[in-house]
């Protein structure tokens, strides 16, 4: 079994949650309220934003020249036309880049984007990358989980997203990711790498609660 498999794992408990919060079943299922959705996606442009500072970490520590064009190449994906399908994704919604910049960070958001910066900033190579995975990983695996479902879904707006992450190009991405991680993990002490895991993946399903119950600042 490689690390990154074992990394899954070992955190079933948590992922078993992620795959069954009310946001994604209703999400892929089509009865999402509309305003639960924007404001999920209103709130994801700060961790779009931090995603892209925090592969610039994370490439600038790899140990090599291959690892590092793959993670720029990841970076430049994030930049590029991830990016860009959310601006038009916002549009869609009635809404503009300037408009999701000015909305405020959920406690939540601020909290994940700092534990990625700090693990990158502050950590081994191993444990940033390590650290990257769930959020890419979990949202291939949603996507799978309610294929079904999306078949059925009268939404076209939801099944155009959830479909990208059903995509080979996307796969790929999830892929290239393991496969970094598998080959930070050498010589690396595994409960460092499953205590990131761990934490990221707890991150994703509290983003997932907060957004749905719109839990913001006290």
């Amino acid at each position: 079994m490689s690390i990154a498999d074992k990394l899954r794992r070992d955190s079933q408990d948590i992922w078993r949650n992620i795959n069954t919060h009310p946001f994604v079943a209703e999400l892929y299922s089509g009865t999402l309220a509309k305003e639960t959705f924007c404001f999920y996606v209103l709130q994801d442009y700060h961790y779009l934003v931090a995603a892209m500072r925090n592969f610039a970490l994370i490439a600038a520590k790899a140990p090599s020249v291959p690892e590092m064009r793959a993670l720029i190449d990841i970076l430049n994906l994030e930049a590029t036309s991830e990016f860009a399908g959310y601006e038009n994704l916002l549009q869609r919604l009635g809404y503009t880049l300037r408009d999701a910049e000015q909305v405020e960070s959920l406690p939540v958001t601020v909290s994940y984007s700092s534990f990625l910066l700090a693990t990158s900033s502050l950590k081994s190579y191993a444990e940033a990358i390590t650290a990257v995975l769930p959020c890419f990983w979990s949202y291939a695996e949603i996507a799978a989980a309610y294929k079904d479902a999306l078949a059925g879904n009268d939404n076209s707006l939801y099944v155009e997203w959830g479909q990208v992450y059903l995509t080979e190009d996307y796969l790929r991405l999830v892929d290239k990711l393991k496969h970094l991680v598998n080959r930070a993990a050498e010589g690396v002490a595994y409960r460092k790498l499953h205590l990131v895991f761990q934490t990221a993946s707890q991150y994703e399903y509290w983003f997932w609660d907060a957004v749905y119950h719109k839990r913001g600042w006290p």
